[in-house]
């Protein structure tokens, strides 16, 4: 029902309007989830299930976060990291709403690609901000679309403050990392990297390795299932690397 609805959606109603209007739309929604058997740490609603995406991710009906968003928004308050000035590349809407009410924080969202809504538009590759300027750096989807990702990982370790935090995923495969520069139409990289504006896969230990040769230390965490995931709408195992800079 929530996916025939949102095609209906984004086919009569303008994208704008939409985004402006969501939480009106959603709370209509959200009706027929709402219970006790599931949270959204991120919107704190009670529901009696997430909503499962074709691509079996669990969304939530109140405020469209994904497991890892609620995951990554649980950890960054456990680490303390919404603090500062915090830049944070094609954030989804949930978190972009969350986090630009916080005090806490001096908020720079952005987007690059205009897919997303952000107030910068910020090249990873050519980042416009001193050097280590932020507390917390928010990069999650982002590498595998970047050919130059060196580039990227560089100005990411530049303007990080010395104790600060760079909070990175990627699709991830086992083995070496798999990229090769002869694909180049969206045909050849959907079916070389499962998506046809990814340019690489990376293997955790491959994007652990690239991040050192910049400077970062970096640590890997990683989650596996546990009891509480079915309640927070978690999908495990997950894995996440956080980059610091000494």
């Amino acid at each position: 029902m929530y996916n025939g609805l949102k095609i209906i959606l984004k086919a009569f109603i303008p994208q704008k309007f939409l985004f402006k209007h969501e939480f009106r739309f959603r709370r209509l929604i959200t009706l027929n989830y709402l219970g006790n058997n599931h949270h959204c740490d991120i919107c704190k609603t009670k529901l009696n299930r997430f909503i499962k995406l074709e691509s079996h991710d669990l969304l939530c009906p109140a405020c469209g976060s994904r497991s890892r968003t609620r995951r990554l928004y649980n950890l960054l308050l456990q680490d303390n990291a919404l603090e500062g000035h915090v830049l944070h590349f094609s954030p989804s809407r949930s978190l972009y709403r969350t986090f630009k009410k916080l005090d806490s924080i001096n908020y720079f969202s952005t987007d690059f690609e205009n897919e997303f809504v952000a107030d910068y538009s910020i090249d990873i590759r050519k980042i416009d901000f001193e050097d280590s300027y932020f507390d917390t750096i928010i990069c999650y989807h982002i590498l595998e679309h970047i050919e130059e990702d060196f580039t990227a990982m560089a100005e990411l370790f530049r303007v990080l403050k010395p104790n600060g935090t760079c909070y990175l995923q990627t699709p991830f495969k086992n083995g070496d990392i798999y990229e090769d520069a002869t694909k180049t139409n969206k045909s050849q990289r959907l079916e070389a990297f499962g998506q046809d504006d990814h340019v690489r896969i990376y293997s955790v230990q491959g994007l652990k390795k690239r991040l050192e040769q910049v400077g970062f230390k970096v640590s890997v965490k990683s989650f596996k299932p546990e009891q509480e995931d079915e309640y927070l709408g978690y999908r495990s195992p997950e894995t996440i690397l956080m980059a610091s800079k000494s």
